[in-house]
């Protein structure tokens, strides 16, 4: 069993609510995103999802666009990405890592190569954001022979086939986006994230983590009530902005507040 799937089981069995917060890595530096990293778990992230800093991020919105920007100018590229998670697992064996990014960095590294150096450094999980199903095999059959977990997105959009499609070749857990639109845009409207979650539940057994619109504590408490897990990641990159360096505490802060709410 993958680290994740242990994590949403034993999550589960305990009634509680997946935590998912969301930095980029490099932004500002490397040293601080480790040390947040940390910061994260111990305030009570569940599950760490990292940013693999593009210069093309198109579903972001301006403050995660950003983000991106200021890690690719401290020099963060998907190698150092993968070393950063090797020295965290170092001394964190258990907390599972997904990774989030853009198909272009892993296919000019290539499928078989990025899966062995993904599982080399401790990589759970891959969510490639512009990876349409159609187009997924490939990559797919290389994460499954390492044993990381693929993590597909669904939206309001989506179709009964299509959904249908992703939920057979997801493993780990499916990332729901709420809002038509980019991250940090928009109003969330948990009526129909209740709906849409419902509907999908009947193609799937895995977990339905949501994301994009959740910004502190009374969203993340609202989306709980029916989701899997709360997703968070423009207010956490915000801080990242805002403190530099010194953001660590606040970043951890806004997550600790969450986890008391969910």
């Amino acid at each position: 069993m993958s680290r994740i799937a242990s994590c949403m089981q034993e999550l589960k069995a305990a009634n509680r609510k997946a935590l998912v917060p969301y930095i980029v890595a490099g932004d500002p530096d490397y040293a601080t995103t480790l040390a947040t990293l940390h910061a994260l778990v111990q305030a009570g992230a569940d599950v760490l999802e990292i940013g693999v800093p593009f210069s093309d991020p198109m579903a972001e919105g301006p403050v995660i666009q950003k983000g991106h920007e200021r890690a690719l100018a401290s020099g963060m590229s998907l190698k150092k990405v993968l070393e950063l998670v090797r020295e965290f697992r170092s001394s964190d064996s258990k907390t599972p890592v997904v990774l989030m990014g853009y198909a272009n960095p892993v296919e000019r590294m290539g499928y078989a190569a990025f899966a062995d150096a993904a599982a080399a450094a401790g990589v759970d999980g891959l969510l490639t954001v512009d990876m349409p199903p159609e187009e997924a095999a490939g990559l797919n059959a290389e994460l499954k022979r390492v044993g990381i977990d693929n993590i597909f997105l669904l939206a309001p959009t989506t179709t009964d086939v299509r959904a249908q499609q992703i939920c057979q070749m997801a493993t780990g857990y499916l990332y729901y986006v709420s809002l038509k639109g980019v991250t940090g845009a928009g109003h969330l409207d948990t009526t129909e994230v209740r709906a849409k979650l419902a509907q999908f539940r009947s193609y799937t057994g895995l977990p339905l983590c949501v994301g994009f619109g959740i910004k502190d504590a009374a969203s993340a408490r609202a989306v709980a009530e029916t989701a899997d897990g709360v997703v968070v990641g423009s207010v956490l990159v915000d801080a990242m902005a805002r403190d530099g360096k010194a953001a660590t505490p606040a970043v951890a802060a806004v997550i600790a507040d969450i986890r008391a709410a969910i």
